[in-house]
């Protein structure tokens, strides 16, 4: 595209901070001694530095009054369970570290130490906001962090991170492309944290790169009640000056619908809370719309706010992965079927859980790939900065890492998946919107980093 608006991001990069090497001599008990870490392993599965198992931990929050990630922890242990079923990775048991960082930053560092007391060579398919409190910690000891959620800066910065898919910011820039021909003035309804400052630019950079005004801002506390006053505010910010409000897609040659102001709730587990108060303060403007991404919104929350008949219906929701009727699900679907029936925390259509899955595929390929040979930190780490490619099934793009990527120009160095799936909700149920992945590598490379 040419003539594309540029726009200035706000994203706060914090460097890679190197600390000392901790020791690993510690104990697990010292680490499980606190509450604050909630520790565990996966049942049945034994091992430590003293037998030929592989250790790694996968930590979430959980029970917390804010963001809830259950789903990914106990898909690891699923996974885990199915794995030594299947006599283990080249003949070596997988040993599962559990974590809960509580959504706070010293449990996250906690979490980290123990990942180092324990001899874990990877921390896999994990989610935590405090990434200046463990990354500091895996970066002393080289533990690589392969597939975080991306809700931070850093897991699209730091050399010892290897995301699978484009964390928020390439879902959101995927987001504003769709809206910005469909939609008039658009306005975000976001947690009102650090994580939470980030979200706006990313939007902007699809809304701009479709010739779109800017984003109105709307800030909400991350975990709150109820959300009445942000939800009237943010349908006035969507209302406000539609007249003048025209949006042109040079791509297509359509035009939006400038009537129709759009509201995008972008508040995790809380959207549902927002959509509450939402569906009330909308009967006196009905014509707004919604957007959101995945995380934020799932089939769930889509059947628990009315389906058909409720906010969601005609939204766009932008993915990660294919839908999770696509088949390319079937091999995880097994699993939790073989290994977790009665598991109710894991839904096969959380976006968390199947980062997850991804996540431990990464590994248990670069493990696999290294034979009878030593299975480490340095190891696994080494074997992935080599340009060693990894296949996930099609639910991905190939994966690949290297120091320096695309989009190291705008401040994300090792992001390589810049690859986004648009879905609708159309008659109460989220459906593929389009056919295949959209590559939204050059709207993040129109964004001015300062």
């Amino acid at each position: 595209m040419t003539g594309r608006p540029r726009i200035r991001s706000t994203f706060r990069l914090n460097s890679p901070k190197p600390v000392r090497t901790a020791a690993r001599g510690a104990g697990a008990l010292v680490a499980c001694a606190s509450l604050a870490v909630g520790c565990g392993v996966v049942p049945g599965v034994t091992g430590g530095s003293g037998d030929d198992s592989i250790t790694v931990m996968t930590w979430a929050p959980t029970e917390t009054s804010a963001t809830n990630k259950p789903g990914m922890p106990a898909l690891a242990q699923a996974y885990a369970r199915w794995v030594n079923s299947n006599g283990g990775i080249n003949g070596r048991k997988l040993r599962v570290l559990l974590c809960n960082d509580h959504n706070e930053s010293l449990a996250a560092a906690k979490c980290a130490r123990r990942a180092v007391n324990e001899n874990a060579v990877a921390v896999l398919g994990s989610y935590s906001q405090h990434a200046d409190s463990f990354f500091p910690v895996l970066e002393g000891a080289g533990i690589p962090y392969i597939g975080g959620y991306g809700i931070t800066n850093a897991e699209f910065t730091s050399p010892l991170s290897y995301p699978v898919n484009g964390g928020q910011p390439v879902l959101l820039a995927g987001l504003g492309e769709a809206l910005a021909a469909n939609c008039g003035p658009v306005a975000l309804v976001r947690p009102d944290t650090i994580a939470g400052d980030e979200l706006p630019a990313m939007l902007n950079s699809g809304l701009e790169a479709g010739g779109h005004e800017p984003v109105k801002d709307v800030r909400a506390a991350e975990d709150a009640t109820e959300y009445s006053a942000q939800s009237q505010q943010a349908l006035q910010q969507a209302t406000a000056d539609t007249g003048d409000t025209t949006t042109d897609d040079t791509t297509t040659g359509e035009t939006g619908d400038d009537d129709k102001g759009c509201v995008v709730p972008a508040l995790g587990d809380r959207t549902s809370t927002f959509m509450d108060s939402f569906r009330r303060a909308r009967a006196d403007f009905p014509e707004v719309r919604t957007g959101t991404v995945l995380g934020s919104a799932d089939q769930t929350i889509v059947d628990a706010s009315g389906g058909g008949s409720g906010p969601y219906e005609g939204a766009y929701v932008t993915g990660w992965y294919p839908v999770a009727s696509d088949d390319r699900w079937g091999a995880m679907k097994k699993v939790i079927s073989e290994q977790a029936f009665s598991d109710n925390r894991i839904d096969a259509a959380d976006a968390g859980a199947q980062t997850t899955w991804i996540a431990y595929t990464v590994f248990r390929t670069v493990v696999e790939s290294l034979g009878d040979g030593e299975v480490s930190a340095d190891t696994v780490r080494r074997k992935l900065d080599s340009g060693f490619k990894i296949s996930t099934g099609g639910l991905t793009p190939t994966l690949r890492w290297q120091f320096q990527d695309r989009l190291a120009s705008v401040g994300f160095p090792r992001l390589v998946n810049a690859d986004v799936t648009l879905q609708v909700v159309r008659d109460g149920r989220l459906v593929a919107a389009r056919k295949g992945f959209t590559d939204v590598t050059e709207t993040l490379q129109g964004a001015e980093v300062h």
